[in-house]
């Protein structure tokens, strides 16, 4: 560390590297924390963890027995060891005994950006609901035309209250708080969406990826869209074009998630058969 430092103050090493170097040996040496349990009412997998984006402090999560729940990662609910290991319980889980519950899975669970007065929760249903934090009630309740694999919702905007809903059906839907009502759909893809995720940059612009292979770019203010990564042309050893168009007979791999890098123009993705895609905008 200290030779780091000490290359970085000589000019050895420019900033930019430095701070890779550093990011990267802390990741490396991340471990499981002996001082915090997270103790989960779930009786099934996780689906999903979101922490709010306001205060750092709430973390929310999905599971495939159709329960969400919220924990305060801050404020433990009691001690043990001693008091050295901190116990967070859940503040308050709704489940299928809830009478607005899910019936089938949790497949995604999303704070609402601006406070945690409100989230969202995403289900196997085919439902998205909207959920008031203090009353532990469901505000509103989109119905959907399959299974609900996730839901996104975007960290800039200002001029819309919109969630975005991946799902089993071949189009992204986008749900409208404001209206309670459906504000319109995105055609492109031709296998279920299995991941959506709004831009880092942009309020207007929704990246989403489908079971045909394909991560595609929208501006939601336009018809169809204006960008397409396609991982049936991509091979191992050699650049190709950004934008291409998939292949209409071919069985592609199932794009189970991506990552927006901030600050940046690569997006990670990676699919069913453990295939890792970094790709560069620029």
């Amino acid at each position: 560390m200290w030779r780091e430092i000490r290359d970085r103050e000589s000019g050895k090493t420019p900033p930019s590297c430095f701070k890779y170097r550093i990011e990267s040996s802390r990741i490396a040496n991340l471990q499981l924390s002996n001082f915090k349990d997270i103790v989960s009412p779930h009786r099934g997998s996780v689906n999903s963890l979101q922490v709010d984006l306001t205060e750092g402090r709430y973390l929310l999560s999905g599971a495939s027995d159709s329960s969400a729940a919220v924990f305060d990662v801050q404020r433990a609910t009691d001690y043990e060891g001693g008091g050295l290991i901190a116990k967070h319980r859940c503040i308050f889980a709704v489940d299928r005994q809830h009478e607005s519950g899910h019936r089938y899975a949790v497949s995604s669970a999303v704070w609402y950006p601006i406070d945690t007065g409100l989230f969202v929760t995403g289900s196997y249903d085919h439902t998205v609901k909207i959920w008031d934090t203090n009353t532990t009630q469901m505000v509103m309740n989109f119905k959907l035309p399959g299974k609900v694999y996730k839901t996104a919702m975007s960290p800039l905007s200002t001029s819309h209250m919109l969630i975005a809903a991946g799902t089993e059906d071949v189009q992204v839907r986008l749900c409208d708080i404001a209206s309670g009502a459906f504000s319109h759909t995105l055609s492109g893809h031709r296998d279920g969406v299995m991941s959506v995720e709004w831009s880092t940059s942009s309020e207007w612009v929704l990246v989403t990826g489908g079971c045909d292979g394909a991560i595609r770019f929208w501006d939601i203010r336009r018809a169809g869209c204006f960008l397409v990564l396609d991982q049936s042309k991509s091979q191992l050893g050699r650049r190709l074009p950004v934008i291409s168009r998939s292949s209409m007979n071919k069985v592609l791999p199932c794009d189970l998630s991506f990552l927006i890098v901030p600050l940046s123009l690569l997006i990670m993705s990676f699919n069913l058969y453990s295939l890792f895609f970094l790709w560069n905008l620029g």
